[in-house]
């Protein structure tokens, strides 16, 4: 899943394709690398982001999803509001990847199972402004297992169809740096819960902590690419559905490399 943020003020690559015609641009460079479908976002959910109204989100991913659909691209989006999420369906997106796990509007779940397309459910527990505050765990594996339980149990009830639910751990999201870390090792027991799982952590925090010199400073986001392949690779031959990620060359070699082993395993 190739990232392209129609946004002026995303962590990595905001306002790079803020323009619709770079945008739709991006998202068919993405295909060409490897990406089997393009995530488009209108909203930043960077730590300490604010949000933006429907209008301007509207009017930054519409046009975008129009544009890719039009070139044969799959394209998903990500967003939070339920009404986005139809019009970008009618629009062409065959799939919602809703950050907040349905909780930050409560149409969108019935929404999303009147649309019939597949939904991404992430572990969420608030908005960007204070979701480092909220990043206390006692065992961060079970609670996020335990928490992605109950967004299953409410897509369940609101409509959507079990095959058409993907879980994703939220890496980053109300997490600090040993969080993202055990989830990723803890991968198996998110699958248990018998669902498809989405890794996302291109280019983020935890990434910067590990590669971090001896002053503590991390690299820019743009300098993570190896290490997101790196974790893509560990995420793919644990049994990840997909790696959400903004520079996909590396990392779609990298998941071949992983394929690969595991079926010469």
């Amino acid at each position: 899943m190739g990232v392209v943020n129609v946004t002026p003020d995303s962590f990595s690559d905001g306002g790079h394709w803020f323009d619709t015609a770079a945008a739709v641009k991006r998202g068919l460079s993405l295909v060409a690398d490897g990406a089997d479908m393009v995530d488009v976002g209108g909203e930043s959910t960077r730590p300490g982001a604010t949000r933006i109204d429907e209008s301007e989100e509207l009017r930054r991913v519409l046009p975008v999803v129009r544009g890719l659909t039009a070139e044969g691209v799959l394209v998903s989006v990500d967003t939070m509001r339920a009404a986005v999420a139809e019009q970008a369906v009618s629009a062409g997106a065959v799939l919602v990847n809703d950050v907040s796990g349905g909780l930050a509007d409560r149409d969108m779940l019935p929404a999303v199972a009147a649309c019939g397309v597949p939904f991404v459910l992430m572990h969420w527990r608030g908005f960007s402004h204070d979701m480092n505050s909220r990043a206390v765990y006692g065992d961060v594996v079970a609670e996020v297992a335990e928490e992605l339980r109950a967004r299953i149990d409410a897509a369940l009830s609101a409509g959507i169809a079990p095959e058409r639910l993907v879980t994703d751990p939220g890496l980053g999201f109300a997490k600090e740096a040993r969080h993202d870390l055990a989830l990723v090792a803890g991968l198996s027991d998110l699958l248990a819960l018998g669902l498809p799982v989405l890794v996302g952590g291109s280019r983020k925090r935890f990434l910067g902590h590990v590669l971090a010199g001896e002053d503590g400073t991390p690299p820019p986001a743009h300098h993570r690419d190896a290490a997101t392949a790196a974790l893509s690779a560990i995420a793919a031959h644990q049994g990840a559905w997909a790696v959400r990620v903004h520079n996909v060359r590396p990392t779609a070699d990298a998941v071949r490399v992983a394929r690969a082993v595991a079926l010469r395993a």
